[in-house]
C-alpha cells in the first residue's frame, strides 16, 4: 500500500510548507524505490538531486543517517550564529556552515548541530530573543555595547 499526499500531509502537518514537502517526500520515495533500487544516496550531490532536497536536507541526512561529519544550518543555527557574532549578520547559510565547520572538530559537528537547534528553540534567538532566561544574550549584548563605545 502506497501513501498518498494526504497521508503524508497528515503526518507532517506541524512542519512549515508541509504541502510541498509531502509531495516531495512521495516523489523522493518513488525515485529511491524505482530508480535507485531502494538505496538512499550517501553523498551530498546524490541527495540534493532528489526533489526538494537542498544542502540543509543533504547535510541532515549525511549526519543523522550516515554519521558523516557534516553540519546543517537551519533558522535556529543561523540565528544563534548571528546573534552571538560567530558570523556577520548578512552571512548566508553556507557561510555559517563553513565558519562552524572551520572551528569544530569533525566529531563535534553532529552534537553541535542538535545542541544549537535545541538552544534556539528554547531561547528563541531571533530578533526578539527571551533575554529573561538567556544569560548568554545578556552578556553578548553587554559586550557589544562596550565594543561599540570603544569605536
Amino acid at each position: 500500500m502506497a501513501a498518498d499526499v494526504a497521508d503524508v500531509e497528515a503526518i507532517i502537518k506541524s512542519v512549515g510548507l508541509f504541502h510541498n514537502k509531502a509531495r516531495n517526500i512521495i516523489k523522493t520515495a518513488r525515485i529511491v524505490h524505482e530508480e535507485l533500487a531502494d538505496v538512499v544516496p550517501t553523498d551530498r550531490k546524490g541527495i540534493m538531486a532528489l526533489p526538494g532536497a537542498g544542502r540543509k536536507t543533504a547535510n541532515v541526512v549525511l549526519s543523522d543517517v550516515f554519521e558523516q561529519p557534516t553540519f546543517a544550518v537551519d533558522t535556529h543555527v543561523s540565528a544563534i550564529s548571528k546573534r552571538l557574532h560567530f558570523v556577520a549578520q548578512t552571512a548566508t547559510p553556507l557561510q555559517v556552515e563553513q565558519k562552524i565547520v572551520s572551528v569544530l572538530a569533525p566529531a563535534e559537528l553532529h552534537q553541535a548541530h542538535h545542541t544549537m537547534i535545541e538552544y534556539g528553540r528554547k531561547y528563541s534567538m531571533k530578533l526578539t530573543p527571551d533575554k529573561e532566561v538567556c544569560q548568554l544574550i545578556i552578556d553578548c549584548d553587554k559586550l557589544n555595547e562596550e565594543n561599540e563605545a570603544l569605536i
